[in-house]
């Protein structure tokens, strides 16, 4: 196969691979399945992740990724590696060219473990991009121009958020809150008011169908089945949306206290024009129900969710390894 340039969004949740003129190519959990006494490896992305919660103790179903950094540097490489080798195939006359988006917050030996990994997973130069930055090029902010843009993107193990203009952050913070935090408030939440144990999956599910950052005209139901922390008998409960908004409130208020200190640290010139563009919202957790309207009503500046919020910072990973030449400003560069 001739060389090819590709964009990756190595995130905590998922693993997203985009082409450029393709799009978004692979879309899977970033979960890895070991055996464990070999340390072997026998399942990477969506077949992992059915295992999570689920696996006897001769196998480990885990992250790699933790917090949008490498937790563990051999498995990220040989996932990093498997993606790769799916979207280009095993043989190859060339090595891929890879873009990689990091939080914005990531320390230079995280950013270089990145790289390293990316490297000898495959790759014929690695060149990383701070998610933000991906995140507003995928969502369709043209962040070249002189005036400032402000993104907000939540992910599963970080949430970025950041003032862009002329092709780079003027105004940033990372916190490491997102989705995955939401899942563990929602599951501690529930063993103590219910007592009941529920497991990270079931955690992300009451979050996605009936979850909610403000409270509803009418509460959603639904039917959570668990083991009772008292008994030790397995049990179920009806939850709704008003216990995720409780469970929710010290994970959001982190995020909020995040935007208010990006908007502090804005340039007035800058601000202004975020006051009147609105903040774009990107992200899985900008998926949770009224969290634009929570922001708005907190910060007093409009807020919308992007189009496709859960590509947005794959999508802009392909455009600025697409155009390297045109994003040079705002890609840090590696062999």
């Amino acid at each position: 196969m001739i060389l090819k340039r590709l964009g990756i969004d190595l995130g905590t949740t998922n693993v997203l691979v985009c082409l450029p003129k393709k799009g978004i190519v692979i879309n899977e959990p970033s979960v890895v399945a070991l055996e464990a006494p070999a340390n072997r490896i026998i399942a990477i992305g969506a077949e992992a992740k059915k295992m999570f919660g689920r696996t006897p103790s001769s196998i480990i179903a885990s992250c790699p990724l933790k917090d949008g950094v490498i937790a563990n540097y051999k498995i990220t490489e040989a996932m990093i590696r498997y993606f790769i080798n799916k979207v280009l195939g095993g043989v190859r006359i060339f090595r891929p060219e890879v873009m990689i988006a990091v939080p914005a917050g990531v320390t230079s030996t995280e950013r270089r473990a990145v790289i390293d990994a990316s490297l000898a997973a495959g790759a014929k130069e690695a060149w990383i991009i701070k998610e933000p930055i991906a995140a507003a090029l995928g969502a369709g902010i043209p962040i070249a121009a002189p005036s400032g843009n402000m993104i907000i993107d939540i992910g599963g193990g970080t949430t970025e958020v950041g003032v862009i203009s002329l092709g780079d952050v003027v105004a940033v913070t990372s916190v490491r809150i997102g989705g995955n935090k939401m899942d563990e408030a929602i599951a501690n939440y529930i063993r103590k008011k219910y007592n009941i144990t529920i497991g990270e999956n079931t955690a992300e599910e009451i979050k996605i169908k009936i979850g909610a950052a403000m409270p509803l005209e009418k509460d959603l139901e639904m039917e959570v089945s668990g083991c009772n922390t008292i008994t030790g008998l397995p049990e179920t409960i009806l939850v709704r949306t008003s216990d995720v908004v409780a469970a929710l409130k010290d994970v959001l208020s982190e995020i909020i206290n995040a935007v208010k200190h990006v908007l502090q640290k804005t340039p007035p010139e800058l601000a202004a024009d975020v006051i009147d563009k609105g903040i774009v919202m990107t992200g899985g957790g900008s998926l949770l129900r009224k969290i634009d309207e929570l922001l708005t009503k907190v910060t007093g500046v409009p807020c919308q969710v992007a189009e496709e919020p859960l590509l947005a910072t794959a999508k802009g990973t392909g455009i600025a390894v697409e155009h390297l030449d045109a994003y040079k400003k705002s890609v840090l560069w590696a062999r």
